[in-house]
C-alpha cells in the first residue's frame, strides 16, 4: 500500500511538472509570436545585414555593431551565418565548436530588444568545405558526399556538397536545423543553397543521370516541408541556382549553367529570395524575374557602393509587395562584425599584418556600401521610377 502511495505521489509530481513546462513553453512561444507580429506590423521594409562565423569570446562585439551600427541606421534584420559554428548537442559526434545555446538566445533576445530580427542561416547542399577544410558533416559522414573521389585537400573544386538523392542526410541535417531554431528561438531560417557546382555529378551512383533542376528541387522542397511545413518557420535561400545562365547575364557565379535553374517551377513560392549581386550594372533583371514568379525577394549587395545604389534603384522599378527591403552581406567583416564596426567608428590598427589590412579595407568598403544604400533608401526624391 505504501509502496502504491509513493508511486503515485511521484506521478503526481511528474504531472504537475510537465503542465508547468508545458505552460512555461506556450507562454515563451506566445511571446516571440507576439513579437514577430508587432515587429512585422512596425517594419514593413526589411533593412538587413549578413554576418559570417560568430566567435561567442566575441559576442561583445556584436551587441556593439547592433547597437552602434544597426540600431542607429533603423537596420532591422540580422542574418547571421553559423553554419557548424555551433555546440549542436544532438550530434556531438561532428565534434562542432562556436556558440552554445545559452550564448544563442542571448543575443536573440538582445537584438529583439533592440527591434531587430535574428535569422540564422545553415548552408545546406553546398559550401560543406572551403579552401582545403572540410566542413564537421562531410569530415564524420564521407558517405554523404556527391563526390568522394575529389582528394581529401579539395583540389580541382570550388567547394564539396552533400548527395541530394541520399535519405539520410536529411536526418542529420533536420536536426543541425531543429537545434538552431531552438537555440535562436528563430522564427525563421536562412538555408543557403548558393554556389552549386557539382549536383548531379556523373561519378555518383545515386544522382548519374538525373535532372538536375529536379535534384536541386528535392532539397529545397524537403526543406521546405520540413522547417516551413513542420516547424513553423520562414524559410530564406540565395537565388542564383535558380536563374539560368543563358538568359540572365551573370555569368556561372550569379546565375547556373547546371540545369539547377529548372527548379524554379518546381519549388514553393513561400521561399524568401535572396537575390545577391555585386558588381555594377545597368540593370538587374532578376529582381523583376523573382517577383514575377510569385517569390518574396530581398536584394543583396557586398562592398561596392555603387552597385549597391544602382541594384536599390532597380528593385524600386517595377516593385510589388513582393519587395522586402535589401540584405547587405557581410563576407569578410569579421566573424562578429568587428572589421565593420571599426571601419563604422573610422578605428582601425595601423600596424595591422597583411592578412588583417585587407580585411579591414573590406570592412571599409562595406561601410561605405551600407551608408551609400540606406541612403537611397531613404531619399524621396528617388522614389520615382529610374528609365533604363
Amino acid at each position: 500500500m505504501q509502496r502504491t502511495q509513493t508511486i503515485l505521489t511521484v506521478l503526481a509530481m511528474t504531472l504537475v511538472a510537465l503542465a508547468s513546462a508545458t505552460r512555461l513553453s506556450s507562454a515563451a512561444e506566445s511571446t516571440s509570436r507576439t513579437w514577430l507580429e508587432n515587429w512585422q506590423k512596425t517594419n514593413p521594409t526589411w533593412r538587413a545585414l549578413h554576418l559570417i562565423g560568430p566567435q561567442p569570446e566575441r559576442l561583445d562585439v556584436t551587441k556593439e555593431l547592433v547597437t552602434a551600427l544597426m540600431v542607429p541606421a533603423r537596420m532591422n534584420v540580422l542574418v547571421l551565418e553559423v553554419n557548424y559554428g555551433f555546440r549542436f548537442q544532438l550530434h556531438p559526434e561532428l565534434e562542432c565548436r562556436g556558440l552554445d545555446k545559452t550564448q544563442a538566445r542571448d543575443l536573440t533576445d538582445f537584438c529583439r530588444r533592440h527591434g531587430i530580427r535574428l535569422i540564422p542561416l545553415f548552408n545546406c547542399l553546398g559550401h560543406q568545405s572551403w579552401a582545403s577544410r572540410t566542413g564537421a558533416l562531410l569530415t564524420k559522414y564521407p558517405q554523404f558526399d556527391e563526390t568522394p573521389h575529389v582528394p581529401a585537400d579539395n583540389k580541382g573544386i570550388y567547394c564539396r556538397e552533400w548527395c541530394p538523392s541520399l535519405p539520410d542526410v536529411d536526418k542529420v541535417v533536420f536536426d543541425l536545423l531543429d537545434e538552431l531554431i531552438d537555440a535562436f528561438d528563430a522564427d525563421a531560417l536562412h538555408v543557403g543553397m548558393d554556389e552549386v557546382f557539382l549536383i548531379g555529378d556523373e561519378k555518383c551512383p545515386r544522382c548519374r543521370g538525373k535532372d538536375k533542376g529536379e535534384l536541386f528541387a528535392g532539397v529545397v522542397n524537403r526543406l521546405h516541408q520540413h522547417l516551413v511545413k513542420e516547424k513553423g518557420v520562414e524559410m530564406l535561400m540565395w537565388g542564383d541556382r535558380l536563374l539560368d545562365a543563358s538568359v540572365f547575364p551573370y555569368g556561372s557565379w550569379e546565375a547556373s549553367k547546371t540545369g539547377s535553374h529548372r527548379a524554379l517551377g518546381l519549388i514553393p513560392k513561400d521561399i524568401i529570395m535572396c537575390d545577391w549581386h555585386y558588381e555594377l550594372r545597368k540593370d538587374y533583371p532578376s529582381v523583376r524575374f523573382f517577383q514575377q514568379q510569385g517569390f518574396r525577394v530581398l536584394p543583396a549587395p557586398w562592398k561596392k557602393p555603387d552597385a549597391a545604389v544602382a541594384l536599390i534603384r532597380c528593385a524600386r522599378q517595377d516593385a510589388t509587395d513582393k519587395m522586402l527591403g535589401i540584405l547587405f552581406t557581410g563576407w569578410s567583416a569579421g566573424g562578429n562584425g568587428e572589421h565593420l564596426l571599426a571601419a563604422w567608428k573610422a578605428e582601425g590598427t595601423p600596424d595591422a599584418d597583411q592578412a588583417t589590412a585587407k580585411r579591414q579595407e573590406t570592412g571599409r568598403q562595406i561601410a561605405a556600401t551600407i551608408r551609400a544604400g540606406l541612403k537611397e533608401l531613404d531619399s524621396e526624391k528617388n522614389n520615382a521610377p529610374v528609365e533604363r
